[in-house]
């Protein structure tokens, strides 16, 4: 399995590598690609969705085998760029916090449903009771914060059950749905809503198990942002399909992807930002894991720049030990914390540290205080080829200062339920995020600490300290962002100084681009969303794409 996936909660993924590209590549086989002269020009050929192998017609929001482009019909209050945490509003036109347990949003006027009946402050608080009814449908986790909503005008109030200022960042995204058609809805928990009427920029059109296509919402609230007049999502979008069959836009890894996707058309672009930091996960629940000075031994022992290209074929960069995504996270980095917060390689200084926590080179062996030599295992999901390469590499560099790491590789689901029981000693996985608190909440609060043996949600490595508790809880309690970014600093100066997990590279958000009939396509230079093709960052890419000029400026 090499295709890129969502791997656990807040983790970025690397994908693997199709055979057939790889065949390309290796032998040097010039392919062209041109767009399929019977797509007009308004018209996106899109790899967002794969059929498996064929497409079944769901298009409810919440359910987990939805068709992706469900999040091209229905809308958030916010729309995230998760690249750097901003929210844009979105059905919801403001939204403020009076204080920290109530969010206000003033819902947009003059937006309606495809259908063309007005969207409405009640669909929005029907949306949430839905949900809460229904908690397989609170996919965000909207009510693990929210005591009540009301209605005040064109006002809906959420009030939170403690003083929970970020919840409203998680509480925006929550996809509103129309109460007159869901209202007459038995199981709204496994309906597949195959006719789906939503607020945004597209509606279904026609509909296979190979194919579907979508069409512009002529009344969208932002049509005439939108420029695009209709969407062909085909089943069939492996790598190879990719390159040749002259796709306007997809979201996936390639190898050598300037000698083959770049290659087969002048038009093609890429960008790979950052979308977390891939790291060394110790279980902190079993010696000699527990021990800071051991885990910065190991921190110190690596050459990230190696790890960064092996893994990921020199795209992405190594990371930093604080989990922040440089630079669309500049502004939130801790002046105070060294080199960006990038641990150099210091074999010297790897080994004093491991010497502290009891481990000694004796004739080329790293031994502790009986003699016996430092051997642990690190795990990795079975296909996660890229996750693979980079412990292969910490395993070469770690050989060379005497310790014995083998690797272990069990199956996806295996690897899940391991990292979360903390059946480990280490595990690949991952931290960071756009949204700072939830990053840093969800890697080291105490409310997601659990015993080896029970599930964790999230905190894999079992992570505890009262005092980062208190800044976690500090920061929920303030809506002032100057509080925020002093608590932001010190919970970065305790991930840099503690290493719950071990920062290694950045993983990446893999876009894929052409230029020939759209342009304003997100970039490093204009990084306003990630250049996914899921969640609600193609509504910011939507609203912001041109129709080419004949000479494609």
């Amino acid at each position: 399995m090499t295709n890129s996936k969502t791997r656990t909660k807040r983790m970025s993924v690397i994908a693997g590598i199709s055979v057939a590209v790889m065949l390309i590549s290796a032998c040097s086989i010039q392919i062209q690609s041109e767009p399929d002269p019977s797509i007009p020009d308004d018209t996106m050929l899109i790899a967002a969705d794969k059929g498996s192998p064929m497409f079944e017609k769901i298009f409810n929001p919440y359910l987990f085998n939805k068709r992706v482009a469900a999040s091209y019909i229905y809308e958030p209050l916010t729309a995230v760029n998760v690249l750097d945490g901003t929210q844009t509003p979105w059905l919801a036109e403001k939204v403020t916090l009076p204080d920290a347990r109530t969010i206000d949003y003033t819902i947009r006027q003059g937006v309606t449903w495809s259908d063309g009946e007005k969207f409405t402050p009640e669909d929005v608080v029907f949306t949430f009771n839905l949900i809460k009814k229904y908690p397989t449908l609170d996919i965000k986790g909207a009510w693990q914060h929210i005591e009540s909503v009301e209605i005040d005008g064109d006002h809906v109030v959420v009030h939170l059950k403690d003083d929970d200022a970020p919840a409203a960042d998680v509480i925006s995204l929550t996809l509103i749905v129309p109460e007159h058609i869901w209202k007459d809805v038995k199981d709204p928990d496994t309906w597949r809503d195959e006719s789906p009427v939503g607020t945004g920029p597209f509606t279904v059109g026609n509909f296979s198990s190979q194919q579907y296509t979508m069409n512009k919402n002529q009344d969208y609230w932002q049509a005439d942002k939108v420029e695009i007049e209709h969407l062909v999502l085909p089943a069939a979008t492996s790598e190879l399909d990719i390159v040749t069959k002259g796709f306007d836009w997809a979201y996936s890894y390639m190898s050598n992807v300037e000698g083959t996707w770049g290659a087969a058309n002048p038009d093609n672009k890429n960008w790979f930002p950052p979308g977390g930091v891939i790291s060394l996960v110790p279980n902190l629940a079993k010696a000699p894991w527990d021990n800071a000075d051991l885990r910065r031994g190991i921190a110190l022992a690596l050459d990230r720049d190696k790890i960064a290209d092996a893994a990921t074929e020199e795209y992405m960069s190594k990371a930093g030990q604080t989990g922040l995504m440089l630079p669309n996270q500049e502004s939130e980095l801790n002046p105070d914390i060294p080199n960006d917060g990038v641990i150099e390689q210091d074999t010297d200084a790897a080994l004093a540290s491991l010497a502290k926590a009891g481990y000694t080179l004796v004739d080329g062996t790293l031994v502790d205080a009986k003699g016996a030599p430092f051997t642990f295992s690190v795990m990795t999901a079975n296909g996660y080829t890229d996750w693979l390469r980079a412990i292969q590499e910490v395993r070469k560099q770690l050989t060379a200062i005497g310790i014995n790491m083998t690797i272990k590789q069990p199956q996806p689901a295996g690897y899940q339920q391991s990292i979360q029981n903390g059946d480990y000693e280490v595990a690949m996985g991952g931290m960071g995020g756009g949204d700072i608190f939830q990053a840093y909440n969800s890697l080291l609060s105490s409310e997601f600490h659990v015993k080896v043996g029970e599930l964790a949600p999230s905190n894999f490595q079992r992570y505890s300290n009262p005092q980062t508790d208190a800044l976690l809880a500090q920061y929920k309690e303030t809506v002032d962002p100057a509080k925020q970014l002093e608590i932001s600093h010190q919970l970065q100066q305790i991930v840099y100084d503690q290493l719950p997990v071990i920062g290694l590279y950045y993983g990446g958000l893999w876009g894929l681009y052409n230029t020939s009939k759209f342009t304003g396509w997100p970039t490093a230079d204009d990084p306003y969303a990630p250049p996914q093709t899921y969640d609600s960052s193609p509504l910011l890419i939507f609203t912001k794409l041109k129709l080419a000029t004949k000479d494609g400026e």
